[in-house]
């Protein structure tokens, strides 16, 4: 899971760089968007991710 959520979240990032900057000013809602909830999930996957197996 925790590849998922880096993979997600360099998507986010990129996608984040075109809105950000209004090179695809229709894509600025979504990225923004995809950028915090990946940026949520990548750091919940850390740290579940992390757990010791008792």
């Amino acid at each position: 899971m925790l590849g998922w959520a880096i993979m997600f979240l360099i998507i986010a990032l990129v996608a984040g760089v075109f809105g950000f900057f209004g090179i695809v000013s229709a894509a600025v809602g979504i990225a923004k968007v995809l950028f915090f909830v990946f940026l949520i999930m990548f750091v919940v996957s850390l740290i579940f991710g992390r757990r010791s197996r008792i």
